[in-house]
């Protein structure tokens, strides 16, 4: 085949896979625009869809998750008292105590609520983070009530007698004890769940209730020993319901029956599937960020994040002519491809994690600068522009590599060991650190292999260094 050169051939694939990875680059950053900021696509959209005959639908809308601090809203943070619970259980306590609090906020309806644990020197906190709560009070009174649900078997005739006997006689000792039921091991913790119903006869709400398989046990028990008698039900210490028991009840079902309207029937069913706390909690501290403040807060992050962009970007480009250009290039890629990350996964951006990100920006170029400057060692070492391109980076790689996994290592530390604060920094900072590696080791290696070697070795002023021209 005349002009056959293997050479040749080797030279047009390798084009050609810069190319295809140059226009890939390009589609995927596109759509992560558009994902970020889909008004950008239903603007265009609606003006095509007035003259087209087929109607495109809009771009995928999926908002950002904000934190506390730029949605607004409230922090509460409660002081758990563990000195009744047991030292290897406080862990375990502190979960369930979580657990509870947890199910009782999204009952409140309150949109993707925060609860967490945290451990500090000797005390035990539980920090409830609550976005777009407009009746904190109520809410507050929702976390740390604590409903208990008891059930109480019939005194002895005799024993109620003598009980009444003393109270009349005012006793103090026996003026709050209740004469006619005394209390048993069952009680609203082996509660499984519980719902409302309606009674098939009365057609009155009641609530019916499951226990676990502790609860069921004991109950069958107490049904089992109080057969004909009543059993009492009390919620708070007060008597809502006294049922006659025909016959043992297994399987641990019961019904809670009264003179309930169905709003308090579902209240009193919401309650006893909240549960009781597992330890008691006081309220130490609580911090409210109004909408107004926290959107104000949001556009100076926004603000501080362009400027800095902004910054950077024309540093790059009057220090690195050329290459600058193409670091910012893959640095606009970059930021959608992080902000489109953060939606999806979702990340919650707050302040920290704004901070984060702007940070991971500077450390994205930061590896860019080390692949140019390596760039010109070989360029000034006699090499061409292609080898030069190959080997800076191979050469800039050990140090990026370890520099980034540094940082890893201690986003991770800031990650699993502090706050939640400090956590959204550490996890915004982290996926800007491991995006930023792929930028600038895929990203910007495919622009600057894209442009014609003739080109730059003609016009050293476009790197700043003279390439040899091979």
């Amino acid at each position: 085949m005349t002009g056959y050169s293997p050479d040749k051939l080797f030279k047009l694939d390798a084009a050609l896979k810069v190319r295809f990875a140059v226009l890939a680059i390009f589609v995927i950053a596109i759509l992560a625009a558009f994902f970020v900021y889909p008004a950008w696509w239903d603007k265009a959209i609606d003006k095509i869809n007035v003259v087209s005959p087929v109607k495109i639908p809009g771009f995928f809308n999926m908002p950002f998750k904000l934190g506390l601090d730029l949605a607004g809203g409230t922090r509460l943070t409660y002081l758990a008292d563990v000195s009744g619970v047991a030292g290897q259980d406080v862990s375990s306590a502190m979960s369930g105590l979580r657990d509870v609090v947890e199910r009782r906020v999204n009952l409140f309806g309150v949109s993707e609520p925060v609860v967490e644990v945290e451990h500090a020197a000797d005390e035990w906190r539980l920090i409830v983070e609550l976005a777009g709560i407009k009746d904190i009070s109520e809410a507050i009174d929702l976390i740390g009530e604590t409903p208990f649900l008891e059930f109480k078997e019939p005194r002895d005739e005799a024993e109620t007698k003598k009980i009444l006997s003393e109270q009349k006689a005012e006793n103090k000792d026996y003026l709050l004890t209740d004469p006619y039921f005394k209390p048993t091991n069952l009680n609203g913790k082996y509660i499984k769940s519980a719902k409302v119903e309606f009674d098939q006869t009365t057609y009155q709400p009641t609530v019916s209730v499951q226990f676990d398989d502790e609860g069921a046990k004991i109950f069958e028990e107490l049904t089992t020993k109080n057969v004909g008698k009543p059993l009492g039900i009390y919620l708070d210490g007060l008597p809502i319901s006294a049922p006659v028991v025909r016959e043992p009840i297994a399987g641990g079902s019961a019904v809670i029956s009264g003179k309930f309207t169905l709003a308090e029937a579902k209240k009193l069913s919401e309650r006893l599937n909240a549960g009781a706390l597992p330890v008691p909690i006081k309220l130490i501290s609580q911090d409210s960020v109004g909408a107004s403040l926290g959107r104000d807060s949001l556009d100076k992050s926004l603000f501080a994040g362009m400027l800095g962009f902004l910054m950077v970007a024309v540093f790059m480009i009057l220090y690195y002519r050329f290459f600058g250009i193409a670091a910012v290039l893959a640095l606009l890629i970059y930021t959608a491809l992080v902000l489109a990350l953060f939606k999806l996964i979702p990340v919650t951006m707050t302040l920290a994690g704004v901070a984060g990100f702007i940070l991971s920006i500077g450390m994205a170029v930061d590896a860019n600068i080390l692949i140019f400057e390596r760039f010109k060692e070989e360029a000034r070492s006699g090499k061409g522009f292609g080898m030069a391109i190959d080997d800076g980076f191979a050469r800039a790689w050990p140090s990026i590599r370890d520099s980034n996994i540094s940082t890893l290592i201690t986003t991770a530390v800031l990650y699993y060991f502090t706050t939640s604060i400090i956590k959204g920094f550490a996890l915004t900072l982290g996926i800007g650190v491991i995006v930023s590696m792929f930028s600038a080791i895929f990203v910007t290696r495919s622009f600057l292999k894209l442009f014609p070697e003739a080109v730059i070795s003609k016009w050293p002023l476009l790197t700043g260094v003279k390439i040899k021209n091979i």
